[in-house]
């Protein structure tokens, strides 16, 4: 099977059903109830060469902040079993990536030492968004503070250190695009099985 899991995290506001592939081709298959981080999701796993099926459902009708959380959380976790005993990987990934006028510097770092760290530069104004729920489609809006709770879950299940910088953009979507597209790019190469290695990537012998 590979570095492939299948995982659901299901609560009283969320349900959540991930099937990922690490080594995969870019793959993405969203059903997502808030159509703008459904495509964010999308670029992430096209761009991080990661197979991607994701379905979730959550409280809508409350807020963004269960469902958003909940993804990073079992997206995490996702990667955190994929990646297994973290054998021959490289670890270390970064990428500095443009999106017309915005440029996004994201920085991440595999390393599950019981120490995961994430640090957040970035702002922009709320970005009015739309969500379906079963009484129809509402409006709702994403902030740089809903996007950080994102990747703060991300990082505490997957047990990773991630910085990500926000160089300079003028447009919220293609800032957010540049943020999503660098975070799969850097994984990817974190991620990466290198042939010259041997066992876990630390002189601690463990991760």
């Amino acid at each position: 099977m590979g570095r492939r899991v299948k995982l659901l995290r299901k609560t009283k506001e969320t349900d959540i059903k991930i099937d990922l592939n690490i080594d995969g081709s870019g793959r993405g298959q969203l059903d997502y109830p808030i159509p703008f981080i459904g495509h964010m999701l999308t670029l992430f796993a096209k761009h991080g060469l990661f197979d991607l099926k994701l379905t979730a459902k959550g409280d809508l009708e409350v807020d963004l902040h269960h469902l958003v959380e909940d993804t990073g959380l079992a997206l995490g976790e996702a990667f955190a079993r994929a990646l297994g005993k973290k054998l021959r990987i490289e670890r270390y990934g970064h990428a500095y990536l443009p999106m017309d006028e915005a440029l996004a510097e994201v920085k991440a770092a595999v390393d599950i030492s019981g120490r995961p760290h994430f640090t957040f530069k970035a702002k922009f104004p709320k970005e009015l968004i739309y969500a379906k729920t079963g009484e129809g489609v509402i409006k709702l809006y994403l902030d740089a503070e809903l996007l950080r709770e994102f990747f703060e879950s991300f990082v505490y299940k997957a047990g990773i250190s991630l910085h990500i910088d926000l160089v300079r953009g003028k447009n919220t979507h293609h800032k957010l695009e540049a943020i999503f597209k660098a975070f799969g790019v850097a994984l990817s190469q974190a991620c990466a099985i290198n042939p010259r290695k041997k066992g876990v990537p630390s002189t601690k012998g463990v991760l």
